[in-house]
């Protein structure tokens, strides 16, 4: 038993010997996973900048990044939109709208009897009831809306993602 401690002594220290001499003589004086040594910046790990990403993004899905064209605002976008709508106006959301009231009253739009979701609350909202402030509502069909509260003079400051139209 003693014999055999003793040979695995010996070979723990000559193992560590062996580690910690490597590390002296290598010529670097770094350990490295793989022998190439890469720069940023260099040929062969470039820096590329976030418009060229876009541009190859953009071409690989089928798109046209970087032409200056902008979207309607009345159609489906993944931008976010800050919009005002005024007593008496109502935003009708399209399918998949998503809007944050961020200023003043507002109650749901509804013309049948389903509601809009407010997603922070997990609740329906049904036409005529009030839409918190703050809130994400969610549109999951088109037709329905939000619309300046009965009785309030003051306008609506939503934030709206998708298509929507003001009525």
């Amino acid at each position: 038993m003693r014999n055999k401690a003793a040979k695995t002594a010996v070979a723990v220290i000559l193992i560590g010997a062996g580690m910690w001499a490597g590390t002296l003589l290598s010529p670097e004086k770094e350990l490295h996973a793989d022998s190439v040594v890469v720069t940023p910046g260099s040929v062969e790990d470039p820096v590329v900048t976030k418009s060229y990403v876009d541009q190859k993004v953009a071409a690989a899905a089928g798109g046209s990044a970087g032409t200056g064209a902008q979207q309607p605002s009345n159609t489906s976008s993944s931008a976010i939109e800050i919009v005002s709508v005024k007593a008496g106006k109502i935003l009708i959301a399209k399918d998949g709208a998503e809007v944050v009231v961020r200023a003043g009253k507002a109650v749901a739009y509804s013309e049948d009897s389903n509601g809009i979701a407010d997603v922070t609350d997990g609740k329906d909202i049904t036409n005529g009831k009030p839409v918190p402030n703050n809130h994400l509502i969610l549109f999951p069909r088109g037709g329905r809306g939000i619309m300046v509260a009965p009785g309030v003079d003051s306008n609506l400051t939503v934030m709206v993602r998708g298509g929507y139209e003001i009525k």
